[in-house]
């Protein structure tokens, strides 16, 4: 069986760039909530399929997102997961639906969290991720790729950023502590570079 990783931290702390990393590194599956409810958007579950809300612009219910989680993790010889649980009851939920072998949390302060996302500039044309700070394309405003335009997005503004770090904080900051409480949880300071964050990061699964 493979490692069964939960990789958690608030958005711009790293988490998708150091799962993707991790998936390949020991070969098992990046499951994430947004894409396990894109490939199952019609899987019918008692409160309805994730379609019915998703074309709604509702929050698929808790109860439906534990579903296709729990479907995404059976058919997976060992994954991690990224943006689940997002709360206290999906992470009692996971408990009961799988064993963790290592929980890990990328520390990040909030500070350096706003100005990574506040910085983050993607290509209108082929959707690349460039930083005004962190990752400058060779020609200010043109993407590397294809020459596409480069623009922020408006969940990028500092208001939008600060909400969504306080919408996180609401919701998450539960989900850190229980794991903190049950002992399992690892912290890693993911104000690094990516590389040391990775190398961090892989010492804990190694050593689970």
């Amino acid at each position: 069986m493979g490692k069964r990783i939960l990789l958690l931290g608030a958005p711009g702390a790293g988490k998708g760039t150091q799962s993707k990393r991790l998936a390949e590194e020991y070969d098992v599956e990046h499951v994430t909530t947004g894409d396990a409810l894109r490939a199952n958007k019609d899987m019918e579950t008692e409160y309805g399929t994730p379609r019915s809300f998703m074309e709604k612009g509702e929050l698929v219910p808790d109860a439906v997102v534990n579903e296709i989680v729990k479907a995404a993790l059976e058919d997976a010889d060992g994954y991690v997961l990224d943006g689940y649980p997002r709360n206290l009851s999906q992470a009692e939920y996971l408990t009961e639906i799988t064993n963790l072998d290592a929980v890990i949390y990328l520390n990040v302060a909030e500070d350096e969290l706003v100005e990574r996302l506040t910085g983050r500039r993607v290509c209108s044309e082929c959707g690349t991720n460039f930083h005004v700070k962190f990752n400058q394309p060779e020609e200010a405003g043109v993407c590397d790729e294809c020459g596409g335009e480069l623009i922020q997005r408006d969940d990028d503004t500092e208001e939008t950023v600060r909400e969504r770090l306080s919408v996180f904080d609401e919701n998450t900051a539960p989900v850190i502590e229980h794991y903190r409480d049950e002992g399992v949880l690892v912290e890693v300071d993911g104000e690094q570079t990516p590389d040391e964050v990775f190398e961090d990061v892989a010492d804990v699964v190694d050593d689970a």
